[in-house]
């Protein structure tokens, strides 16, 4: 009995195109609309397929923002454990979280993405990710005065990027070979201070 046209059960039907075209909707509607306002369910139509083909080439909604961006990682494996920190140790916990991703297996792919970023592609996105999720998770908890959670956030981001640029793209020695705990324990106050202390223009 011959075997060529059997298909294998339980697969949703779709293809490497139906894949690629999913996370061109997908980019596109997160870069319009922001990750907030943008669900798995317009996706899916905006790609002209069923939401379910979507959930089984993604998984979640992030997780689909992280293949549409390129990270390599699912941003809840980062956001979750935010959530259990007391927003006193902000300050200290957020570079000893997010700088040995960088110095991990996936420091490469992150970089790739950086890279791609610099170059114009994806600032949307990511730009949609800190105010959609990142102002959203960490912001509402350092919202004094009301309305500065934002800002905030947007501060903590502005110095970890600077780090990650002068220390994976620019490689600037001796800080780019500096111990993550020592670079965490420097900036650490001055992150405290940017999520729940006094600002200038904040009130």
């Amino acid at each position: 009995m011959s075997t060529a046209k059997r298909k294998r059960p339980g697969r949703p039907p779709g293809t490497s195109d139906t894949r690629d075209r999913i996370l061109d909707n997908a980019r596109e509607l997160f870069a319009r609309n922001g990750i907030g306002n943008t669900s798995i369910r317009s996706i899916a139509t905006a790609a002209g397929v069923d939401s379910a083909l979507v959930h089984h080439y993604f998984g979640t909604k992030e997780q689909l923002f992280a293949a549409a961006v390129h990270i390599p990682i699912d941003p809840m494996r980062v956001i979750g454990p935010m959530r259990e920190i007391p927003v006193d140790q902000l300050g200290s916990a957020l570079p000893l979280l997010l700088l040995p991703l960088w110095d991990s297996e996936m420091g490469p792919a992150f970089l790739a993405t950086l890279r791609s970023m610099l170059a114009g592609e994806g600032v949307g996105l990511i730009r949609s990710f800190l105010q959609d999720v990142i102002s959203v998770e960490i912001g509402t908890r350092v919202d004094e005065p009301p309305g500065s959670g934002r800002v905030r956030v947007q501060f903590v981001a502005s110095q970890l990027v600077g780090i990650v640029m002068a220390r994976y793209i620019l490689e600037l020695e001796p800080f780019a070979s500096l111990p993550v705990e020592q670079i965490a324990e420097t900036v650490a106050p001055n992150l405290q201070r940017y999520l729940t202390g006094e600002l200038p223009g904040l009130g």
